[in-house]
């Protein structure tokens, strides 16, 4: 497999990080996808099998927009370039509202992955981000333990339950609150802005660009999953 060289501008362990989560996430939609459409049968929602790679492909790319945020920073980033970008990943998340609600009307998905990464980033970089990494720490670790420490009625309802503590997850096809998600962005900042150097060195390079290019593929592969199927299904 071809590597890519270390470059002082580059963090290609990060980005190939993201890309394998990318691949993770890619690979799990596509078994979503058959069980939708009957393929195969397969509980997604409360089978651990599947829970818990929802948990972790979650957490790499969480934990990857963190560590992407600390170079930012560290590299003095502009503030329009941070807008841009946000805006990206805002009008992103409106789409797959958008379209999981033509998909699915009775579970749409109001604040799923992209939502709560709009979020967070404005949290983490015009505020967090200020703050020292062993104060970071102890704040991860509250909004990680949050949820099973608080729950209350009012944050139940579609408007309010992004904040995380709901008394019961809500019906939708993807969650990802601010709490306890934040914390896993958080951590993911402080370990790059601690040590950046961990993501300096050579990576795939199938998977390091396909994570320099995650929001585009986000945002396409499963409508190309889902068209193939629907395409295949029709001729059956």
């Amino acid at each position: 497999m071809s590597v890519l060289p270390t470059r002082s501008d580059r963090h290609d362990r990060l980005d190939a990080l993201r890309g394998l989560a990318i691949v993770w996430m890619a690979a799990f939609h596509f078994g979503f996808d058959l069980n939708h459409f009957g393929w195969i049968r397969q509980d997604f929602y409360r089978d651990p099998v599947w829970t818990w790679q929802r948990t972790a492909i979650v957490s790499l790319f969480l934990f990857c927009a963190g560590g992407g945020q600390a170079f930012a920073v560290l590299a003095g980033q502009r503030s329009a370039r941070f807008w841009k970008r946000w805006a990206q990943v805002a009008g992103c998340a409106l789409l797959v509202s958008l379209g999981s609600w033509f998909m699915f009307p009775g579970s749409w998905i109001s604040f799923g992955v992209l939502h709560g990464i709009a979020v967070m980033l404005l949290l983490l970089r015009l505020g967090l981000s200020r703050l020292p990494n062993p104060v970071l720490l102890v704040l991860a670790a509250l909004a990680i333990a949050a949820p099973r420490v608080v729950q209350l009625p009012v944050f139940d309802t579609r408007w309010s339950n992004w904040v995380g503590l709901v008394t019961h997850k809500p019906i939708t096809e993807d969650y990802v609150p601010v709490l306890p998600w934040l914390g896993v962005m958080v951590l993911g900042f402080v370990v790059t802005r601690a040590r950046p150097q961990l993501w300096q060195g050579l990576a795939p390079r199938p998977l390091t660009v396909l994570g320099r290019w995650s929001l585009s593929f986000y945002m396409a592969h499963q409508p190309v999953l889902i068209g193939v199927l629907m395409g295949i299904q029709s001729l059956r």
